[in-house]
């Protein structure tokens, strides 16, 4: 290409680029870029998060130690806090109100403080689910990380404070009656169950949370009806059993009044199978995958979104 000048000479003009014309999304694609924070394929963000693993359960270590670090009874609070709630949960329901009807005294304490804890277990990582983006904005706007290993982290900070109450719950059961036994073992695939459950629910409430704080206001709410719901502190089957079957079918086969179901079964002489509802073990592996499942999928489609304005 060239232009004639003022005195008659050729002057040879830039020749045309390749990339004239090109759109800037075919321009970067050209060279290899890629948008920075894009959402990875499925199969690849697992891996990131595999590949972040120590990370996860190091943030979820130091989450717990923080967590009652300014009380002087310490850690201990992660026991005393569970076990106050069960106390007045059986002051109010089981002394007042009567709802340990149908249940027998040595059964009825152990068969609250199950219900209160394991229901504590789903609920503190519902709440630090929501909670878990919208708390942690520094961390996620300042680090590229998988935005997932925040939820997870937490709902595993629960489960391990979950643990520590165990001792308590252990305690309570022999008090009242129910001595170690083989059965005691079904605990483990129970809770194991619960915390994909809780993760799957955790990573679903995180992704609302980071577009709405003022869910984190509502939960409490919700929370709570949820726990009047599903059985803590009286039993489904028997103070239901003037109303129409359906209504204790749907209590009986909610997540939570499940995993408290097989805990109970697990670990209190007395609570038997007529407690519980029929294929309970499949419910319990149905809610652990559809949660596990739909929860992660639902939160990775919005990787690309944590954390901007």
């Amino acid at each position: 290409m060239s232009d004639t000048t003022h005195d008659g000479g050729v002057a040879l003009g830039r020749p045309p680029s390749a990339e004239e014309g090109l759109s800037a999304v075919r321009r970067a694609a050209k060279h290899g870029l890629t948008v920075s924070g894009a959402r990875p394929a499925l199969p690849a963000y697992m891996r990131q998060l595999w590949g972040r693993r120590h990370f996860i359960l190091a943030f979820s270590r130091a989450k717990l130690t923080a967590q009652y670090s300014q009380a002087k009874l310490g850690q201990l609070w992660q026991v005393v806090t569970p076990l106050l709630n069960a106390a007045v949960y059986y002051l109010i329901f089981g002394l007042i109100l009567g709802t340990r009807e149908g249940i027998p005294h040595d059964v009825f304490v152990p068969f609250l403080v199950t219900g209160v804890f394991v229901f504590t277990f789903t609920q503190s990582s519902v709440m630090a689910g929501v909670r878990s983006i919208s708390g942690n904005l520094g961390l996620v706007r300042a680090l590229h990380f998988p935005r997932a290993s925040l939820p997870i982290s937490f709902s595993l900070q629960q489960l391990q404070q979950l643990l520590f109450s165990m001792i308590v719950l252990v305690s309570v059961a022999v008090i009242f009656g129910s001595y170690p036994a083989l059965s005691w073992l079904l605990v483990i695939p129970a809770l194991l169950l619960q915390f994909f459950f809780n993760t799957g629910l955790a990573l679903i409430m995180a992704r609302l949370g980071s577009k709405t704080p003022d869910l984190a206001q509502l939960m409490p709410f919700i929370m709570r009806t949820w726990m009047y719901a599903s059985g803590v502190m009286y039993s489904i089957p028997v103070m239901l059993k003037d109303k129409p079957q359906w209504i204790a079918d749907v209590l009986q086969y909610n997540p939570a009044a499940v995993y408290m179901d097989l805990v109970r079964f697990a670990m209190i002489d007395g609570y038997g199978t007529e407690n519980l509802p029929d294929h309970v073990w499949a419910v319990a592996v149905g809610w652990a995958l559809l949660l596990s499942v739909v929860g992660f999928v639902y939160f990775w489609k919005a990787e690309e979104r944590y954390g901007r304005g």
